[in-house]
């Protein structure tokens, strides 16, 4: 039971972390409607702002974390405003195109400033807590409480705040949202925002457990990828579900089989999952 219980823990851990960058993900989507592959670049760029805030400047960890929210915000917004928004009218394949082209200059240039190598980023939660004779990492915890915090935030956010509702409005009939006043490019603006706010977050809350590197992003964003067609594309509490059942099956999958298949799992899990309902999970989109 005590396994069960610590294997339930890094599920929780891995599906907040994973559910946090979906979100994101998908509020672009819900936008734009193409996938956005330079959501990896805004990941690693919040990690490597908040590692360089803490080792450069000797900023506390949430001070941290909030600088590398508010650059990748701005870094977010930027792309939007310089990238995706001349190409509003162009097929959806220049999008990906150009936000593949976003992903590589972000890395490139982060690879030039930090360099290629493999960092640690420090953290204030580094120890460990025992309950019942099960052992729970602080910094695990602090994932857990942080990002389940966000998403309730963000939930509220959309269904209880005007703005939130314009979002949300946008993303089902951006024709008719214009048609009733509401500028689609702060909207788009606004949403680029906050996804990259939740991909700073999740990184620096993640990073302290992982490793900080330039292609850091790669595999964060292909899972988030499968999670939002998981889901089902430009769902919010579709990102949630998915994040939470990849992160499960990472888990009890690596637990039980083994590490070495733990990535290949999310892929597999897809597979069934779409074999089942080709939908996704939840197919009535941004809600």
């Amino acid at each position: 039971m005590e396994l069960i219980l610590q294997q339930f823990l890094n599920g929780l851990t891995l599906g907040g972390v994973y559910s946090l960058v979906a979100l994101g993900l998908t509020l672009v989507y819900g936008i734009l409607h193409v996938p956005n592959f330079a959501h990896g670049a805004f990941y690693m760029a919040g990690a490597f702002v908040a590692f360089s805030l803490m080792g450069k400047l000797g900023l506390n960890y949430w001070l941290a974390m909030a600088g590398a929210a508010a650059a990748v915000a701005l870094l977010a917004v930027l792309a939007d405003r310089l990238v995706f928004h001349p190409l509003r009218n162009s097929p959806g394949l220049h999008h990906m195109i150009a936000a593949i082209g976003v992903l590589l200059f972000l890395e490139s240039g982060a690879q030039a400033i930090w360099g290629a190598d493999f960092h640690r980023m420090q953290t204030p939660y580094s120890g460990i807590l025992e309950f019942g004779g099960l052992i729970m990492p602080q910094q695990r915890l602090l994932i857990v409480i942080a990002a389940f915090a966000l998403m309730i935030l963000l939930h509220l956010f959309l269904k209880k705040t005007t703005t939130g509702a314009t979002i949300i409005a946008m993303a089902q009939n951006r024709d008719g949202a214009a048609l009733v006043g509401i500028d689609p490019n702060r909207v788009a603006m606004m949403t680029f925002a906050i996804s990259g706010v939740l991909a700073a977050v999740a990184a620096t809350l993640y990073a302290p457990i992982n490793l900080v590197y330039p292609a850091m992003g790669h595999l964060v964003i292909t899972k988030a990828f499968v999670i939002i067609v998981l889901g089902g594309m430009g769902s919010v509490p579709g990102a949630i579900v998915g994040g939470l059942i990849i992160g499960f099956a990472e888990a009890f999958g690596g637990f039980y089989l083994s590490t070495d298949y733990k990535d290949i799992i999310a892929f597999a899990l897809l597979v069934v999952i779409l074999s089942i309902r080709p939908q996704g999970l939840f197919s009535k989109g941004v809600r």
